[in-house]
């Protein structure tokens, strides 16, 4: 399979359901801002190679970001075999949120993105997380899509900012209060 097509020359891209759309569409924000999300990950993901569990967790995440973005590349009246976010992946994500949060010091006060290289990439990776749920939010007014995708979105920036304190505490770097 060749890895250019000449079919997107002009502006537009195909769906999964062949449905031809404008690459400035909310669909395909929404889809590009998923995919920058996971390219995001890519880079924590080769920096946390000394820190297993991280990694693991990353990779996850990573999986489920095309699960993600073929969900909203699909229409909700579809085929049903279509990978869709389900409570399930939500269900995950809290209770990973849970098992780190019990190895970080409480949260007293607004603390600057830093610290280690790899937390300061779950920090960047975070922020890059709340743009897609944005694009989401965005692309929801224009069509149906499934509701738990921009949950999944606001979850999993939870997770990512928990993630950049508990590997910043693994790595002993210092989280910097904000001060005004």
């Amino acid at each position: 399979m060749k890895i250019y097509t000449k079919t997107g020359d002009r502006g537009e891209t195909g769906l999964t359901d062949g449905k031809r759309v404008s690459k400035r569409s909310c669909t395909i924000e929404a889809i590009g801002s998923v995919d920058e999300l996971n390219a995001t990950l890519g880079i924590a993901a080769v920096e946390a190679k000394t820190l297993p569990d991280a990694a693991h967790l990353i990779q996850h995440i990573q999986n489920d970001c095309f699960v993600l973005g073929a969900d909203l590349a699909a229409p909700m009246d579809g085929a049903g075999n279509t990978p869709r976010i389900t409570q399930a992946h939500l269900t995950f994500l809290e209770n990973r949120i849970d098992e780190l949060d019990q190895d970080i010091p409480e949260l007293k006060h607004f603390i600057l993105p830093g610290g280690s290289i790899l937390g300061a990439q779950m920090h960047l990776a975070r922020a890059v997380c709340r743009r897609a749920e944005r694009a989401v939010v965005a692309f929801e007014k224009e069509d149906r899509i499934n509701s738990l995708a921009k949950q999944y979105l606001n979850r999993l920036s939870d997770l990512l900012f928990t993630l950049a304190r508990w590997v910043n505490g693994k790595e002993g770097a210092r989280e910097e209060k904000w001060h005004s």
